[in-house]
């Protein structure tokens, strides 16, 4: 039971940048179906639970190499998200690239997946078993999948009432949360 307790906390932890970012990037969705919802947290959870594990895979071999990028990478990525997010919100653009887009899907999503590909590697250098990862890893995308539901219904909720200002303020967080995991503010 306390392993259990200790992955879901574990999951929480690592999945709320995917909660923030969601909930971010969904304020200028028109409109949200259960569908769409749960696809775009299936990709949240497939690419978080795959780096984790991929990350335990590599183990040591690459740990200073990714622990010196990473934040580089996570910055830039969610720099790009938010500043098209502000870009848009600004230019008032009917094309709106946040979550409806597969590809800023999939950005945001390995995005906020780099630190559990960072904490795989920890895992498997300080000896984590097959075992104990694959109960972090299910919970981790059980997690994920109701984490990133819940913020893309709150951030389509706010950018329904605020409107362009919602996806101004979605894109900025978007790019502080970047510039978080780049300088540890």
């Amino acid at each position: 039971m306390l392993a259990i307790l200790s992955a879901i906390l574990f999951a929480l932890s690592l999945c709320a940048d995917c909660f923030a970012v969601a909930a971010c990037s969904s304020v200028t969705l028109r409109e949200i179906r259960l569908g769409k919802v749960l696809s775009i947290a299936l990709v949240f959870s497939l690419v978080h639970c795959c780096f984790l594990s991929v990350g335990w895979l590599v183990g040591d071999a690459v740990a200073s190499f990714v622990q010196s990028i990473a934040h580089i990478i996570g910055f830039l990525l969610l720099l790009y998200v938010g500043g098209v997010m502000i870009f848009e919100a600004v230019k008032g653009s009917e094309e709106v690239r946040d979550l409806s887009s597969f590809v800023h899907i999939l950005l945001s999503s390995v995005a906020t997946s780099i630190d559990a590909f960072a904490v795989g590697v920890s895992f498997a250098m300080d000896g984590e078993s097959l075992g104990d990862l694959l109960l972090k890893v299910v919970v981790l995308f059980i997690v994920t999948m109701i984490v990133v539901s819940l913020g893309i219904y709150g951030g389509q909720v706010a950018g329904r009432r605020f409107g362009r200002a919602a996806g101004i303020v979605g894109g900025g967080i978007l790019i502080l949360i970047g510039a978080n995991i780049l300088f540890g503010l």
